[in-house]
């Protein structure tokens, strides 16, 4: 039997309270039934990814279409979903507020609010603002029931020269405001992660790990670290074997990009095997 929303809430923040733990970032049906099928225990959704299959940029999805994409993926598994729902999708703290309504109306286990403008003259919003913005998010999920959990982002490290004193500040200020899990995407040394899973304690902290690094799973779990999401960085390695693939035909007539392609034998029978 599927779980009910409630249980899957009550799943996911179970896997926050101990251990360390994967949840990686599927962008359509196909992918999320293929990773529940791989005995992930959550998923996330991914703003790139699912942006980039329908022919758009990160961050070109209007907030009705990131609200469909998030029923979608909710019905796609059984599992616990936490959205990446960008900025909150509002110009002020009241339409945030709205926003995450809708968005914990879709069934999301949790949502992740950054505190990117999308405005290059100014990246981050003000401190205060984002922490107005953040706890208007909380005041939603709480008046929808409280069940969604609510990650707060600090974007610091996704810009021109990163200050991590700042990224861990506006955490702190994330986590007074309402925020159950802390997340920084570019933090990535054993020194930066250290620091800031030191300094929002108890709360968890979400690693991004969206390249290859020297780090494994056991050594993120010893820095303290709660869960680990990749981002885009399944979509882009599906999008690297699509585009090696097509570029060795288009520029050198050649079918070489095929090798390792994933068997259709195998996809059909996983799929029709979930059908």
């Amino acid at each position: 039997m599927t779980p009910t929303i409630a249980e899957r809430r009550a799943a996911f923040r179970s896997l926050h309270a101990e251990g360390c733990f994967v949840i990686p970032n599927p962008w359509d049906t196909g992918s999320a039934r293929w990773l529940e099928g791989m005995g992930f225990k959550a998923l996330a959704t991914t703003s790139s990814g699912c942006a980039w299959s329908q022919g758009l940029s990160d961050g070109a999805m209007s907030r009705d279409a990131v609200l469909d994409h998030l029923r979608l993926l909710v019905a796609a598994t059984g599992l616990p979903v936490n959205a990446d729902f960008e900025n909150g999708f509002g110009a002020d703290a009241a339409a945030v507020a709205e926003s995450v309504r809708l968005a914990v109306e879709t069934g999301v286990a949790g949502l992740s609010i950054e505190d990117s403008t999308g405005d290059p003259s100014r990246p981050q919003f003000a401190l205060d603002e984002a922490v107005t913005r953040l706890r208007a998010a909380r005041q939603a999920i709480d008046a929808a029931g409280g069940g969604t959990l609510l990650v707060g982002r600090a974007e610091n490290f996704l810009f021109p020269k990163p200050d991590l004193d700042d990224t861990i500040a506006r955490l702190k200020a994330y986590a007074a405001a309402g925020a159950d899990c802390l997340y920084a995407p570019g933090v990535k040394t054993r020194e930066e992660i250290a620091a800031v899973v030191k300094a929002v304690a108890p709360k968890p902290f979400n690693l991004l790990v969206g390249a290859p690094t020297e780090l494994t799973m056991q050594d993120i779990a010893a820095l303290g670290v709660r869960r680990v999401s990749v981002g885009g960085a399944l979509a882009r390695s599906a999008w690297g074997g699509f585009l090696r693939a097509a570029r060795g035909i288009a520029e050198h007539g050649r079918f070489d990009g095929f090798e390792g392609a994933a068997p259709g034998k195998e996809l059909n029978g996983f799929f029709a095997a979930k059908g």
